[in-house]
C-alpha cells in the first residue's frame, strides 16, 4: 500500500477530532499514513479501525496517562495479550470513563500498558458489576500493529 503524507490541514483536522494529541502533535510534525497506521515523527502512534483512529501501545508506553486506564490482575494478563476481551473479574481498578471511550489496559504488577480497548460499559457500571465482558480488546502487545515496527 502507498504512503500518504499528511498536510497541515489534515493534521489540524486530526487535532480537532482528537484534542488530546495537541500535547505532542502540531502542524509542523511529520505525519504520514501507511497500511492503516498513522506515523508521527516516523513512529506508529495510531491505527485505523472502523473509520476511527486509536492510539497504539507505541504511543502509550511513552504517555501512559494519555487515556483513562483499566488495571488487570496477573491472572488476566496472558488472556489479554492473547487477544481476549477483558472480563470484569480480572479488573482491579478503572479510571473514570464512559461507555465507548478508548482506554489503556494496564498490568497490575508493573503498571505498564499491555493493550488498548474500548469500554463496553461506563467505568461506574464496570466497578459495580462482578461479571461479564466489559472492555473490547482492540490492540495488544505482540499483535500485528505492535510488530509493525
Amino acid at each position: 500500500m502507498s504512503q500518504k503524507q499528511w498536510s497541515k490541514s489534515d493534521i489540524k483536522s486530526f487535532i480537532e477530532h482528537y484534542p488530546y494529541v495537541s500535547s505532542f502533535l502540531d502542524k509542523k510534525s511529520s505525519v504520514f499514513e501507511k497500511d492503516g497506521l498513522l506515523f508521527i515523527q516516523k513512529k506508529p502512534f495510531f491505527f485505523s479501525k472502523d473509520a476511527k483512529w486509536f492510539p497504539t501501545l507505541h504511543l502509550l508506553l511513552d504517555r501512559p496517562t494519555l487515556l483513562p486506564s483499566v488495571t488487570v490482575d496477573k491472572g488476566a494478563i496472558r488472556f489479554v495479550v492473547n487477544g481476549a476481551d477483558i472480563m470484569r473479574p480480572g479488573i482491579t481498578a478503572a479510571q473514570s470513563a464512559q461507555k465507548g471511550d478508548v482506554v489503556v489496559i494496564v498490568d497490575e504488577t508493573l503498571g505498564k500498558p499491555i493493550a488498548v480497548g474500548e469500554l463496553l460499559v461506563s467505568s461506574e457500571e464496570l466497578l459495580a458489576s462482578d461479571s461479564g465482558k466489559v472492555v473490547k480488546n482492540l490492540h495488544r502487545i505482540g499483535d500485528e500493529i505492535w510488530s509493525s515496527v
